[in-house]
């Protein structure tokens, strides 16, 4: 059942069939042809998977961030970081990375934080004469902060398929965010200094670092108030969405007045439209973990991991080694909705704290979004960029191996994920 099922699934994406089709599609296989269970099922589990208030927060948060990019609260954030680094050696391109940690803390979504920023910083550093495959690839790259940096939408679908806490898991990718920001910025500063050739490009003047202050106050308090709220209890992750989308449709129309009432429809209509795709592929990906836990699966890979993988060592070793490979062949949305369950519970059995394991998956996982084939953020870098993939990879591959050392320190270390958790006094 399995086999027939997950070859299925890899031959419906190979033909290019939407991912959550393909998810469905698949289940629909299983419901008539390995059960006698009725057809009423599917739409019965399709919805069930949906039903879960931590859900609502993911159409509120892309919102939030395309609210952002179009009411020039991510342009003021460019300009403020940009005042404080930009005229140094590899300071535009730390900038992108410094700007996408701050977006990715109200947005949630790397697909979003590569658009909003993207438009503003790549033309910018193909201007400085950086290659426009270094700042697409770079980009992709600094946006995949958006997953890991709290609010993040992925830790609220992880937290609901393996029933670990939302609010632990947010104040949890504190540290894994900013050690992969970190590192980055080493990476980009170090090669800026020994492989970048700026000719006789004049260096770029630094916006007056008090006026871009001035300028970006009211977005700076917007993480200040999404995280401050939810770390301060005064309100749900799911509510800080809601909280997330008032304070930057007011600052956007009332405060920058960079919002009209035709952009904001636009607006609307992108989020609706991002928010349905996601949905879709979660209502379709629990139908598909509603079959495969009935017929017994995840208890029987549970069995074989534990009977073969002696070492929770090993163990983390190998689901790194799979994750990794899903993630390139499979949207990080419905990778963690059906792997979640499965994994997690073998994971406890090793002594692996689930919040940890969470940050583990998530952060493997993202990598999927800036690799070949099926990597969101690089074809929305490439797009934004106007560059082609192939000049993007060799610039690439440096940037995903800092990544996978990053992993490997936050697999093997759990205080880089917990330690901010025993900080603010929730452990």
């Amino acid at each position: 059942m399995l086999l027939v099922m997950i070859l299925l699934l890899v031959g419906l994406m190979a033909l290019s069939v939407p991912v959550a089709v393909a998810i469905g599609l698949a289940g629909l296989v299983g419901v008539a042809a390995f059960s006698n269970l009725p057809l009423i099922v599917l739409p019965q589990q399709a919805f069930i998977a949906l039903d879960k208030f931590p859900l609502a927060a993911v159409p509120f948060f892309i919102l939030a961030g395309n609210l952002m990019a179009a009411g020039g609260i991510s342009r003021r954030l460019v300009d403020l970081v940009e005042s404080l680094i930009g005229n140094t050696r590899g300071g535009l391109p730390a900038t992108c990375i410094v700007v996408c940690m701050i977006f990715a803390a109200v947005s949630g979504s790397s697909v979003a934080t590569t658009y909003a920023i993207g438009a503003i910083l790549i033309p910018a550093m193909v201007v400085q004469r950086y290659p426009a495959g270094f700042a697409s690839s770079l980009q992709a790259t600094a946006a995949e902060l958006g997953v890991i940096i709290p609010p993040s939408i992925p830790m609220i679908l992880y937290g609901v398929a393996a029933s670990a806490p939302v609010g632990d898991m947010f104040v949890a990718g504190i540290g894994p965010g900013f050690l992969i920001a970190a590192a980055l910025i080493v990476f980009v500063l170090v090669w800026s200094r020994f492989c970048f050739k700026p000719g006789d490009m004049p260096p770029k003047q630094k916006p007056p670092f008090l006026m871009s202050l001035k300028r970006s106050v009211f977005a700076l308090f917007m993480p200040v108030l999404i995280l401050g709220g939810i770390y301060g209890g005064v309100f749900t992750p799911t509510e800080a969405s809601i909280v997330a989308v008032f304070y930057a449709l007011v600052v956007s129309m009332f405060v920058y007045r960079e919002m009209r009432f035709i952009t904001m429809v636009d607006v609307l209509k992108r989020s609706a439209l991002s928010a349905a795709i996601i949905m879709f592929i979660i209502s379709m990906a629990g139908l598909f973990s509603f079959i495969l836990t009935r017929a017994g699966i995840p208890t029987a890979i549970s069995q074989w991991i534990v009977e073969n993988f002696n070492s929770a060592f090993m163990f983390l070793l190998v689901v790194n080694v799979l994750l990794f490979v899903i993630g390139m062949f499979v949207e990080t949305s419905a990778s963690i909705v059906v792997i979640a369950p499965i994994l997690a519970p073998v994971a406890a059995q090793f002594g692996i704290d689930p919040v940890h394991f969470g940050l583990i998956m998530i952060t493997n996982l993202a990598l999927g979004m800036i690799t070949p084939p099926f990597g969101v953020n690089l074809f929305a870098a490439a797009a934004v960029g106007n560059v082609s993939l192939h000049r993007m990879i060799p610039y690439l591959v440096p940037m995903v191996g800092v990544i996978l050392l990053c992993l490997a320190l936050i697999t093997y270390f759990p205080m880089i994920s917990l330690g901010s958790l025993y900080l603010f006094g929730i452990r």
